[in-house]
């Protein structure tokens, strides 16, 4: 039996083109052009990005990009992993644990940001009622208790979904690899970097790249609990596209801004895939 036809395929490929493909063109397009919203474009050439790549804000937030992505790699990978190579085993509770753990997973950005503004209000929440740990309680007033607010919410937000693919990947090695390595006396914490880390190998590349785009575009969570703030701060470049966009009207800056933003991502994605093999879909357990 062959492979399903072009039919098979059409209506996923008219979807993509008519809510990504044809946005995607028409924000391009935009991006030489100077627009508030109301009557017809301009075009200006290049003078959209010429001025995005003078503003300092702009490289600001660039750099705050990475660094929220770095950050979210650095806390999200590792524990993801523990989690996930411990929900993948038969543990008294586990299932119970796991759901409970996975609760994140079922509420919108909007709301767990939200419920942390209120929870890490500084005159109502947690950091007011324990001075003698937070101070005058007000993390959102300093850069770095800002920043490292965002990265919490983002770990406790998305950790769970990284989670539940490790999980799945931890659960899929052959159980002889363990017995094999048992055998030449490998004990647990050898079993994890020897065995189960290399068997997730695609598992950690696809996270990766699923984080750094995300990162790349995340927006509402610094909307609510920063509004990048304390000044341009935690102004992120997606958050920077939204101002110029809907607080300045100024729709060929923003437009252009997010065409950077969706080169970056696709540019890190392809140099990511080059780079771990992952492209060639190579499976893990080769030889087994």
């Amino acid at each position: 039996m062959g492979r399903p036809g072009f039919v098979w395929a059409a209506p996923a490929t008219l979807f993509f083109g008519l809510f990504a493909l044809v946005p995607l063109v028409f924000v391009v397009v935009l991006s030489f052009t100077t627009w508030s919203g109301l009557g017809d474009p301009k075009f200006t050439g290049l003078d959209n990005w010429v001025a995005i790549f003078d503003d300092p804000i702009l490289i600001k937030s660039l750099g705050l990009t990475v660094l929220f992505v770095v950050l979210a790699l650095i806390t999200q990978i590792p524990l993801s992993i523990l989690l996930g190579v411990w929900a993948a085993g038969f543990q008294r509770n586990r299932a119970v644990l796991s759901a409970i753990y996975f609760i994140p997973l079922l509420l919108s950005s909007a709301a767990i940001s939200v419920l942390w503004r209120a929870l890490l209000d500084p005159n109502f929440g947690i950091p007011g009622q324990l001075p003698w740990l937070f101070g005058d309680g007000n993390l959102f007033g300093k850069q770095s208790s800002a920043i490292g607010v965002l990265t919490f919410v983002a770990m406790w937000q998305f950790t769970p979904f990284y989670t539940l693919i490790f999980q799945g990947a931890a659960r899929a090695i052959p159980p002889v690899l363990y017995q094999a390595a048992q055998i030449d006396g490998a004990g647990t914490v050898s079993q994890f970097f020897n065995v189960t880390l290399p068997q997730l190998k695609n598992s950690i590349v696809t996270s990766v790249i699923l984080m750094v785009v995300g990162g790349l575009t995340a927006f509402d969570t610094v909307l609510i609990l920063t509004n990048g703030g304390p000044g341009t701060d935690t102004t992120v470049t997606p958050f920077y596209m939204y101002q110029k966009a809907f607080r300045a009207f100024d729709f060929g800056q923003a437009s252009a801004i997010a065409v950077v933003l969706v080169l970056a991502a696709t540019a890190i994605s392809l140099v990511l895939v080059r780079v771990s093999g992952y492209g060639k879909m190579q499976s893990a357990q080769d030889g087994i």
